[in-house]
């Protein structure tokens, strides 16, 4: 039926106890119907909450009571009758239930299909059926309670950011491909044959151009894409707020986001920030937390025990010490009495971290202890390390030895894993910290040189500049910053180098030549060129940050059309094959031309061709693992295949 001469008075759960004996009209979904006969009820449902309906023999008219016996789930209507008290019993789950609405005419705007799951919150259907039909999962109330928290953190962010004296300015989607954290999404470029665009992981770049425009306080929402694997809280595409500063240090980038952090907590959750926010350096976070995003809501924090075992005959703690490593544990307090299959377990759940094992002291109540290791140990060395681990009866003692890394990723995760199977992690409670002075470098084993574990325009700490002519690189601080929210990092940045001397030693330390400098950075560091101001930012990873304030455990949760695992959508199959003749648009190679020249490439190659169903079409063929069996070795190679393969052209 058509709405026509009808109007929504408000929506469901705006409707009062102070509208009794008022005319409405309201719009939504049926929740549920049911039929008692000569009562009809019905949960009308919308984005604000649930009102219930009567529809009842003399306040509406037989057509309109028939229409509503037919009522089902998912019906879309218009109603419009009185708001009355409950006759009933008051539903206190409901903001209006005390109140319902009394129908005089209905029209039914739209049928429904029986939907794939129940449209309800807290759903137990399936992830992969949800998101094949998300239209229809972005109606549960749970859904649309995060969506509009996540629209009033957007609203207020501006509102905030405002007053303080931003500007909202919008960067390219379509940029140059540079080297940052992940890959790059490429865009292939019609007009010019054989160039991509990059979509961009950050507007990094763009930003730091703008202040160099005098553009001093520049603050975006934007849209980011990176090309890398899958978790909880991580999407190929995702949104940041994004900000810029001129003429600041770290102090004053930290005091505008604070005074944020408590606008926003408060205005969402009514939540106080106490300021300041504690800081601590990366150094410390890495000694006390295994990790540079702390969890702050519970203690549990490692112990280095090095000195006290460097004379044991633990071959495993010897050999990490001679290696130049560490010894390290953890207490927890209370679990001394864990069964062995839940240590062991532990045990498996930190070599997956880098662990070659794990060793423990359990302690009983009455004070004996049994240990994997103690048989290695003297009494008085037992003693000792109890000491220094202060353990007392009823505590469980975890222990890794190894490099210095292995050792903090280990005890880092351990730590968390615990404080989730001793239920110490409190959804309710929000502790935050900065984390500062991060390394400017990290090493890279496989380039077998140093990596900015930021970026490259990321300013160091200005005590340590003599460090690079004496070449103790790895020593060298950052003027970095993460604010780190119940063991996520929710934001990050750092101050920027505008001094061409020390940019020009950041690239050399990374083993870039000014050729190829300037070959991916050019654009900007001639634009340095023509006066630029100090400058800092930060951004946040406005997905992840509403997610803890929503208290879901995955972004998806918080992201209306999200991706899976493997970066597809379910909803509308994308990615897909594309046309032929889109294909020759961009100047890529046909499926035809692929299918012509893989039995030549093959054969070149060693191999036997046979079939190339599944292939994708680029300018790298690349052959998914499960299709390998469509290759067969040539007899004089005797080698097995290896996959995927990867075939240039």
């Amino acid at each position: 039926e058509s709405m026509k001469g009808l109007h929504r008075t408000c929506r469901c759960a705006e409707v009062t106890k102070d509208m009794v004996g008022s005319k409405v009209t309201l719009m939504g979904w049926v929740q549920k119907a049911r039929n008692k006969g000569g009562l009809v009820f019905v949960d009308l449902r919308d984005r604000s909450g649930i009102m219930q309906i009567i529809f009842e023999n003399g306040s509406i008219d037989q057509e309109g009571f028939e229409k509503a016996g037919k009522l089902r789930s998912e019906f879309v209507v218009a109603v419009t009758g009185t708001v009355e008290k409950r006759g009933g019993a008051v539903n206190e789950n409901l903001a209006t239930g005390e109140i319902e609405l009394r129908a005089e005419s209905l029209r039914i705007l739209a049928e429904s299909d029986v939907p794939p799951f129940p449209i309800e919150e807290n759903s137990k259907t399936k992830d992969e059926i949800r998101l094949k039909y998300r239209y229809l999962d972005l109606r549960r109330p749970d859904l649309q309670r995060n969506l509009m928290m996540k629209s009033k953190v957007m609203m207020l962010t501006r509102k905030f950011f405002t007053e303080e004296g931003f500007l909202e300015v919008e960067t390219p989607m379509l940029g140059k491909s540079t080297p940052e954290g992940a890959r790059d999404y490429l865009v292939p470029s019609r007009i010019h044959p054989g160039s991509f665009y990059g979509l961009p992981q950050s507007p990094q770049l763009y930003k730091q151009l703008l202040m160099c425009s005098g553009y001093d306080r520049y603050i975006q929402i934007a849209r980011c894409f990176r090309d890398e694997d899958l978790r909880a809280d991580r999407q190929p595409e995702f949104t940041q707020i994004d900000m810029e500063l001129s003429f600041v240090d770290v102090d004053d980038v930290i005091d505008v986001n604070e005074r944020y952090l408590a606008y926003l907590f408060k205005e969402v959750l009514d939540i106080d920030v106490k300021l300041p926010i504690q800081r601590i350096t990366w150094q410390e976070a890495m000694d006390r937390f295994g990790s540079d995003k702390p969890d702050m809501r519970f203690g549990m924090e490692l112990h280095d025990v090095s000195d006290v075992v460097k004379d044991c005959e633990f071959v495993v703690f010897k050999g990490a010490l001679e290696a130049g490593g560490s010894v390290r544990g953890i207490n927890a307090e209370g679990q001394g009495s864990m069964p062995r299959k839940k240590i062991d377990k532990l045990v498996d759940f930190a070599k997956t971290y880098g662990a070659k094992g794990l060793a423990y002291i359990a302690i009983a109540e009455d004070g004996t202890r049994k240990s994997s290791f103690a048989k290695f140990m003297t009494e008085e060395e037992m003693d000792a390390l109890v000491a220094a681990m202060e353990g007392k009866p009823g505590d469980l003692l975890l222990f890794a030895a190894d490099k210095n890394k292995v050792v903090y990723d280990v005890l880092g995760a351990l730590r968390v894993e615990l404080a989730k199977q001793m239920e110490l992690l409190d959804k309710n409670e929000y502790r935050f910290v900065w984390v500062t002075e991060f390394p400017l470098l990290e090493w890279n084993e496989e380039e077998n040189r140093y990596t900015a574990m930021h970026h490259p325009f990321t300013m160091l700490m200005d005590e340590d500049i003599p460090l690079i002519e004496s070449g103790d690189l790895g020593k060298i601080r950052a003027k970095a910053y993460d604010i780190v929210l119940n063991g996520n990092e929710i934001g990050g940045g750092s101050v920027r180098i505008h001094q061409n001397d020390i940019q020009e030693k950041m690239f050399e330390m990374l083993g870039f030549t000014k050729e190829a400098a300037y070959d991916q950075f050019g654009f900007l560091l001639n634009a340095f060129k023509y006066g630029v101001p100090p400058h800092a930012g930060l951004a946040y990873g406005l997905d992840r940050l509403v997610m803890l304030m929503a208290k879901v455990d995955s972004i998806r949760d918080v992201i209306a059309f999200p991706k899976v695992k493997d970066a597809s959508c379910l909803m509308t199959e994308s990615p897909s094959r594309v046309s032929e003749q889109q294909l020759e648009e961009l100047g890529q190679t046909s499926q035809e031309d692929i299918d012509n020249m893989m039995p030549m490439l093959m054969d070149a190659a060693g191999y036997k061709f046979y079939n190339t169903s599944g292939l994708s079409l680029s300018k790298l063929i690349t052959v998914p693992a499960d299709l390998t069996n469509n290759f067969k070795r040539s007899e004089e190679h005797t080698s097995e295949l290896q996959s995927p393969i990867t075939i240039s052209y």
